[in-house]
């Protein structure tokens, strides 16, 4: 087999190739830096919140004057007969006498409440009528709290100092990923 120059070149091109896909992957890696510090990144956020009470409010009402309700005399009437024939049957003599007549009061006062819903004749509502009723207040108060925002981590790798801030406290190690690159 002849060896020509151009399947030597073509040979050492595909060598060259060959050998610089390895070393490319080579620069990048992932090793560990020692952390020097780690410092909480807050910040104040206010929330407001709502804070309600309930009072009672008093107020003054007057209702107009009603008119006189119209009376019925029946419950009065029977009432009193009823209360007389029960008071009559108590006692004897001037005792049976005194006793239907305080019967047929009572029957009377009695029957006339009934039949007329205990409505006096004088039906005037003219006082007034105070009225209390709860109102609900409420006011909004600012309320401050502490959020994290993060951690500034100063770490140390090959005696160099760096700075990142991160989500979360790596603790004593923080793994790193190291990629190098030739200059131009």
């Amino acid at each position: 087999m002849k060896l020509s120059f151009q399947n030597f070149s073509k040979a050492a091109s595909l060598l060259a190739f060959a050998a610089a896909i390895p070393a490319a992957y080579a620069a990048d890696y992932e090793d560990y830096a020692r952390v020097v510090s780690v410092t909480p990144q807050v910040e104040q956020v206010n929330v407001p919140r709502q804070e309600c009470r309930t009072e009672y409010e008093t107020s003054q009402r007057n209702y107009p004057r009603q008119q006189q309700a119209e009376r019925s005399n029946g419950g009065a009437i029977i009432g009193g007969l009823a209360g007389g024939l029960l008071g009559s049957q108590v006692g004897g003599g001037n005792g049976r006498i005194a006793a239907a007549a305080v019967g047929a009061v009572t029957g009377a006062i009695v029957g006339d409440r009934v039949d007329n819903n205990g409505n006096n004749s004088n039906n005037y509502n003219n006082q007034p009528v105070y009225e209390s009723r709860p109102v609900r207040q409420c006011r909004n108060i600012d309320s401050w709290e502490t959020r994290n925002n993060g951690y500034a981590v100063t770490y140390e790798y090959h005696n160099r100092t760096y700075t990142s801030i991160m989500p979360y406290d790596p603790g004593s190690r923080l793994r790193i990923h190291v990629s190098l690159t030739p200059r131009p």
